[in-house]
């Protein structure tokens, strides 16, 4: 089994904000996918759905525990299923890199992103696979907390979009067992 992750924040008022665009990316990769709709697990506290992909079940999540407490659900579902943290990978934004930018790797460390960092404490492994999805870097007169928690404009979701798309891409070989590391791509002409 392999379990893909999406992180966001719960609830309408988060929708389209920088913070939820793994949300984002998550609701694209179940598109493709053709799923069943998201459902409620009580005991992770996650939204869930699965699929089988050449014979694998792939299990798709959005923790409902709000960001910082993303590895409440990972190492509910981890443990439960007994995942090992080479099967999972974690779809989440990243303000370290510009708009339109996606960054994929094997492993690594928690960086800046605190849902992030509470995944690698509850897993105690920094060995799974993690999507990095460019939100852009906070303007100087803005706090952190209310830049990642603000709404993208009309004008940047087509790149958002596009970058969500990639990191699906991404998603899509990981779970096909198709190599890669660490992996730079920008869509729309955008810089890095």
């Amino acid at each position: 089994m392999k379990l893909v992750v999406g992180l966001g924040n719960p609830g309408s008022d988060y929708r389209d904000t920088y913070h939820n665009i793994g949300f984002n990316a998550l609701d694209i990769l179940a598109a493709r996918l053709s799923v069943r709709d998201f459902s409620l697990d009580k005991k992770s506290n996650a939204l869930l759905t699965d699929c089988a992909v050449g014979g694998e079940k792939i299990m798709l999540c959005k923790p409902q525990t709000y960001m910082n407490l993303s590895g409440d659900a990972v190492g509910y579902l981890s443990r439960y299923y007994k995942v090992e943290p080479k099967d999972i990978l974690v779809l989440y934004d990243d303000i370290d890199i510009g708009k339109g930018t996606v960054r994929a790797r094997l492993n690594g460390t928690a960086g800046t992103h605190n849902g992030m960092r509470d995944i690698v404490n509850k897993l105690g492994s920094t060995d799974f696979a993690r999507v990095r999805i460019g939100i852009g870097f906070r303007p100087d007169y803005m706090g952190l907390a209310d830049y990642v928690l603000s709404h993208f404009t009309v004008f940047e979701k087509p790149t958002l979009t596009a970058a969500c798309e990639k990191a699906c891409d991404f998603v899509s070989d990981w779970i096909d067992g198709k190599a890669w590391q660490d992996l730079t791509v920008q869509v729309n002409g955008a810089a890095v």
